[in-house]
C-alpha cells in the first residue's frame, strides 16, 4: 500500500511541476498563475520571498525565461529538485540552472532556482529536514 501512495504523490509532484513548465515556457500568463500556489516562495538572482499567482504571472511576462528540464531529483513527496537549461530573450544561449520545487495538491507552492545542481540539492535537503522537524 505504501508503493501505491508513493507512487501516487511522485505523480501528482511530477505533474504539477511538468504544468508549471509548460504554462512558463508557454508564456501563458493565466495558466502560469493557476500553476502556483497562494503564495508561492520563489528564489531567484534578484530576490525572495512569497508572492502572489498574478506577481508570478507579471514575472514570466517580464523575464520571458525558458526552462528546460534535463534532470529529476525527487527528495520528498512534495519536493523535487529539476535541474533545467534557462534562456532569455537577450541570451538565447542555454545556461544551467536547477530549481527546487515544492508541491502541495496540484499546484507549486516554491520555485527556488539556484545557479547549479549541487546548491539545489543542498537547499533541498535542507528543506526537507526541517520540515521533518516541525
Amino acid at each position: 500500500m505504501r508503493f501505491a501512495y508513493t507512487f501516487a504523490m511522485t505523480m501528482n509532484l511530477e505533474a504539477a511541476i511538468n504544468e508549471w513548465h509548460a504554462s512558463v515556457n508557454a508564456g501563458a500568463l493565466m495558466r502560469s498563475a493557476a500553476a502556483v500556489g497562494n503564495p508561492v516562495v520563489v528564489l531567484g538572482p534578484k530576490g525572495a520571498g512569497p508572492i502572489t499567482p498574478s506577481q508570478f504571472a507579471d514575472w514570466v511576462e517580464r523575464s520571458g525565461i525558458r526552462l528546460i528540464p534535463r534532470s529529476w531529483h525527487p527528495i520528498s513527496e512534495r519536493l523535487m529538485v529539476v535541474e533545467q537549461d534557462a534562456t532569455w530573450p537577450e541570451n538565447q544561449q542555454p545556461t544551467r540552472v536547477a530549481t527546487v520545487f515544492r508541491v502541495a495538491d496540484t499546484k507549486v507552492t516554491a520555485a527556488l532556482r539556484l545557479p547549479d545542481l549541487r546548491s539545489a540539492l543542498e537547499l533541498a535537503y535542507i528543506c526537507r529536514e526541517m520540515a521533518a522537524s516541525e
